[in-house]
This record gives C-alpha cells, structure tokens and sequence, in this order.
C-alpha cells in the first residue's frame, strides 16, 4: 500500500547490422582503427527501493516525539530550580540583614 509503483523500463530497439554487397569507397587515408564499433550495451535497469517503511517512520516519528517531551521536561524543571533558587537566595538575604 504505501510503496510506489514505477512504470515498466520501455524496450530496449535490438541493433542490427546490415552488410551491403557493394564495397566502400577509398578515398586513400586509413581509418583511425581497425576494429568494429557497436553500440554500448544498456544499461540495466535499476528499481529503487524505498529504505523506509511506514514502521520505520512511525518508528522514528515516536522516538522524536519522546525526545522532545523529555527535553521539555528537563527545561521545565531546570527552570523551576533556578526560581526556587532565587526565591531561597532572596529570603535568605533578607533574615541576614534584620
């Protein structure tokens, strides 16, 4: 269900050679080489699979979501630490100089 669907890879045309009964012409230079060129075979063709599946992702959506929750808390709390803190430090202060 949730993976893609890729379109079939078209034919590839066969190559044919057809020889002719009539000799070229020379026109007195050598060619570069003397071998046969062909056409370079095709590649093949490569179907990409997903790395993820919708597991994976819920997976990885809920550990995020844990992450960030207890990031929040720790914030929360550390927040709360350093006010009770200044409350402390301020009543403290206060009693020393009575």
């Amino acid at each position: 269900m949730f993976r893609p669907k890729f379109p079939e890879a078209p034919a590839v045309p066969s190559t044919h050679v057809i020889s002719s009964s009539v000799p070229a012409v020379q026109h007195g230079h050598t060619p570069a080489c003397s071998c046969q060129h062909t056409a370079p075979a095709p590649a093949p063709a490569h179907r990409m699979v997903p790395g993820f599946s919708a597991g994976t992702v819920a997976a990885v959506v809920t550990v995020g979501i844990v992450l960030t929750a207890l990031l929040a808390a720790v914030a929360v709390t550390a927040i709360s630490v350093a006010v009770a803190a200044v409350v402390m430090r301020s009543l403290l202060s206060n009693q020393r100089r009575r």
